[in-house]
């Protein structure tokens, strides 16, 4: 009987474990981890703007690991490797629940993530939205 309880107990905690660090990358019906070309950048606030490749002459993409790391490149170039964290926080503007992504310094909300779109806002008063494509 004992035996039975302990496997139960390491049953339950694996399914913990293995569930939160899903969690961690998986919102919605869609995972970050994956490669994401960027489609285009509207600005927000007081500074309305789009900017895509076209405009701005290069294109750019990020990479998601499972391992907590974002590589971004530049005209498939890698410029910079760096860690990211999702976790729950307040929107600067709304000050609603959100999941939040953080990377290279900057935080930002995820607005939109399935299988094919990733869209993200800076989580502050300009609120610029960058949105990418698999």
């Amino acid at each position: 009987m004992k035996k039975h309880f302990i496997f139960l107990i390491a049953i339950s905690l694996f399914s913990w474990v293995y569930s939160y660090s899903t969690e961690s990358t998986t919102i919605g019906s869609g995972s970050i981890i994956n490669t994401w070309i960027w489609e285009k950048s509207i600005g927000g606030g007081d500074n309305p703007y789009t900017v895509t490749p076209k405009t701005i002459g290069f294109t750019k993409k990020v990479v998601f690991t499972p391992e907590g790391k974002i590589v971004t490149y530049k005209n498939n170039v890698e410029i910079r490797v760096s860690n990211y964290q999702i976790e729950k926080g307040l929107g600067f503007l709304d000050q609603a629940e959100h999941d939040l992504i953080t990377f290279e310094g900057k935080t930002y909300i995820i607005e939109n993530l399935d299988n094919q779109n990733l869209t993200i806002v800076s989580n502050n008063a300009n609120a610029v939205r960058t949105i990418y494509k698999r």
